[in-house]
């Protein structure tokens, strides 16, 4: 079964950082394309960074430039750097597979206020 274990999420002033994790179990990470999501209340996920398998990456245009998606095979664990926080950037921060979508896991709150 797979599973996903966010963590990570913190309130942040503006033009803050914060890294976010995701364990998985049930697959490698390695071999599989991921992704990161953020939810705001009342709105879909949206999908904002990829990683794929030979570890190119893309981003939403919200988050070019200052978000940066990496994983560590070792720990079959995929993180989300996030520079420059800016209040719109506020939501849960959820990892999926791009395309499939295996059950969602609990997910992680950011929260970039003042």
């Amino acid at each position: 079964q797979v599973q996903f274990v966010e963590s990570g999420g913190d309130l942040v002033q503006p033009g803050g950082s914060l890294r976010l994790s995701c364990a998985a179990s049930g697959i490698t990470v390695s071999n599989i394309a991921m992704g990161w999501y953020r939810q705001v209340p009342g709105k879909q996920r949206d999908l904002v960074a990829t990683i794929v398998r030979d570890e190119s990456t893309a981003y939403d245009e919200s988050v070019n430039g200052r978000f940066t998606i990496s994983r560590d095979n070792a720990k079959n664990t995929v993180f989300l750097q996030m520079n420059g926080l800016k209040p719109e950037d506020t939501g849960v921060y959820y990892c999926n597979i791009p395309g499939i979508l295996a059950n969602w896991g609990q997910g992680t709150q950011v929260t970039v206020s003042s």
